[in-house]
């Protein structure tokens, strides 16, 4: 039987991997986010696959953490940019531009014609460094301080926005604090998202592309090809007609497939590659140290404190002061009798909606008072004092 191939890319992020066909083409893919835990994930889907699929006779591996497995596996590694310039001479021979973007980094690539139309020659490359800003991460990062789900409303928010505000992309810090400031200025959450991508976007063009040469059609792979929303902003930034910016649906298993398609250049004991990958589970995992994994609590509970306060209901306190402090984080709201006596405060976080939540918490406040309690004055602190 003609053995098939085998093809695993370890990212910041994710683990994707695939089998090919001896014709070069998907058996099974596999496409997921370990968490913290690349050893330990990929090392379970490749015992999976290969007990699956009893002919696995060519492995590659490809990826900013696939080199000590490729090692640990006497497999061959693939550089990352010859695994993408692969898999796309493969897959779409007639492009020669490629914008890929993963969690970590930022890649370009300038692609020559093929002689023989499978592995594309690989002309031109640029990266991103080893800072996350614009890329993958940073949209993660982003996207949960502002309590929006990255895979799918992230998306949907910012392709829906009009008036996207600009937005710093080259560091997280001043992004966090150009966020911060349309946040308290009361723009809508979906027009900062889009900001997001748009500032994605525009990094990409300044710190990568320069003055590159770029032919279409061009090729959007990795992970945040998935997001429409960097999708439009990139064909915004660049002026690129709809046809002339694709993401294909292998975008995410691009590098995975290329490593499996360059592994038919590598001489390989494929017995004892059979042999290390049936006992992946065990031997590997006793011989690798295994990532930990961080876990948190967000119940509401923990940033949603009501007062703690005497038995007796203070309905008998007629008049008091109220003092609100809008932070990037959290709203505090706290009223005082006459005598600075607490009668009644709230902790909320503000998650991107000052407005909505300072609303919220008076709402609440004002259910604890008397009906004819009089606010005799009100004082505002924090970034979101204006």
């Amino acid at each position: 039987m003609t053995p098939l191939r085998l093809g695993i890319d370890i990212g910041s992020v994710s683990i994707s991997a695939v089998i090919l066909d001896q014709n070069s083409n998907i058996i099974e893919s596999i496409y997921t986010r370990h968490r913290g835990d690349p050893i330990g994930q990929a090392t379970s889907q490749i015992a999976i696959l290969n007990d699956k699929y009893d002919c696995l006779g060519l492995w590659g591996f490809t990826g900013g953490g696939a080199a000590q497995m490729a090692r640990s596996f006497g497999a061959p590694y693939v550089n990352e940019f010859s695994a993408i310039s692969a898999a796309v001479g493969r897959n779409a021979p007639g492009v020669r531009s490629v914008f890929e973007m993963g969690g970590q980094q930022a890649k370009y690539i300038h692609l020559m014609s093929a002689g023989d139309g499978i592995v594309a020659s690989l002309d031109d490359f640029a990266a991103s460094g080893l800072c996350a800003a614009g890329t993958g991460s940073f949209l993660d990062q982003q996207a949960a301080r502002l309590g929006i789900n990255i895979e799918g409303e992230f998306g949907e928010l910012a392709t829906a926005s009009k008036n996207p505000p600009h937005i710093a992309g080259r560091c997280s810090v001043f992004a966090k604090s150009d966020m911060i400031h349309h946040q308290q200025r009361g723009v809508p959450v979906g027009d900062i998202i889009a900001g997001l991508c748009y500032a994605v976007a525009r990094n990409f063009k300044g710190s990568i592309i320069k003055s590159k040469r770029i032919e279409t059609p061009v090729l959007f792979l990795g992970g945040v090809a998935a997001n429409p929303g960097v999708v439009k902003a990139f064909r915004d930034v660049f002026e690129f007609a709809e046809d002339n910016f694709t993401v294909p649906p292998w975008h995410n298993l691009s590098g995975a497939m290329g490593a499996a398609i360059l592994a038919r250049d590598f001489e390989i004991d494929n017995d004892s590659l059979r042999e290390i990958g049936g006992k992946a589970k065990t031997a590997f995992v006793a011989n690798m140290p295994r990532a930990g994994s961080l876990s948190f609590d967000f119940s509401e509970n923990k940033h949603y404190e009501k007062t703690i306060r005497e038995s007796k209901p203070r309905t008998e306190i007629r008049s008091g002061y109220l003092g609100i402090d809008i932070g990037s984080l959290s709203t505090n709201l706290v009223l005082l009798s006459e005598n600075n006596d607490v009668i009644s405060r709230r902790y909320l976080m503000t998650a991107g909606r000052p407005i909505e939540v300072m609303q919220r918490g008076l709402e609440e406040i004002r259910s604890e008072v008397r009906d004819d309690f009089q606010v005799l004055g009100v004082a505002t602190t924090g970034s979101g004092r204006y």
